[in-house]
């Protein structure tokens, strides 16, 4: 049994390092990809108050395809380049939208989103997955978010990227 606590009162650097030595302990020793990112988007939804969407978008054969999440249903293919997701994708950056609606090209899949962060996971260079997080509140996520999200996928990137080699 896993028993991971979300102090979402404490600063977001603490509650960020915190979400992040639970996803490693979390997959630590998991091989299966699909598992490890259904635990992640799990534990994400639990330390991360304000979201309506938390999951994944996985690379599979040359576009992004629905992964694990928590959430609405979702957008089963989106194409590199396309959307907030599509030009994380692409660009192998981090997006953050404080406002989707303002964003060119941003796919709607829950039209009560308001704001998003997406953060590529990348292995050998290149984007293998990405970590997608929508909000009902505009500008829900800032740097500290972007960066907290950035190390996750860092953190997990391992647990990601064996299974693509």
């Amino acid at each position: 049994m896993y028993d991971f606590t979300a102090n979402t009162d404490q600063p977001k650097g603490d509650l960020y390092h915190d979400l992040r030595e639970a996803a490693v302990a979390l997959t630590a020793g998991e091989p299966d990809t699909i598992a490890n990112m259904a635990n992640v988007a799990a534990l994400i939804w639990q330390f991360l108050p304000n979201l309506n969407w938390a999951g994944f978008y996985r690379m599979v054969a040359g576009e992004l395809v629905l992964g694990p999440f928590i959430g609405k249903p979702a957008c089963i293919r989106i194409p590199l380049g396309r959307g907030v997701c599509g030009t994380a994708a692409a660009t192998g950056e981090t997006q953050l939208v404080a406002d989707v609606h303002a964003f060119p090209g941003h796919i709607a899949c829950d039209a009560v989103s308001a704001s998003e962060l997406v953060v590529p996971i990348m292995c050998a260079g290149r984007v293998v997955a990405v970590i997608d997080l929508d909000s009902p509140v505009v500008a829900r996520f800032d740097a500290d978010d972007a960066a907290g999200i950035e190390a996750l996928a860092l953190a997990i990137g391992g647990c990601i990227c064996h299974a693509e080699d």
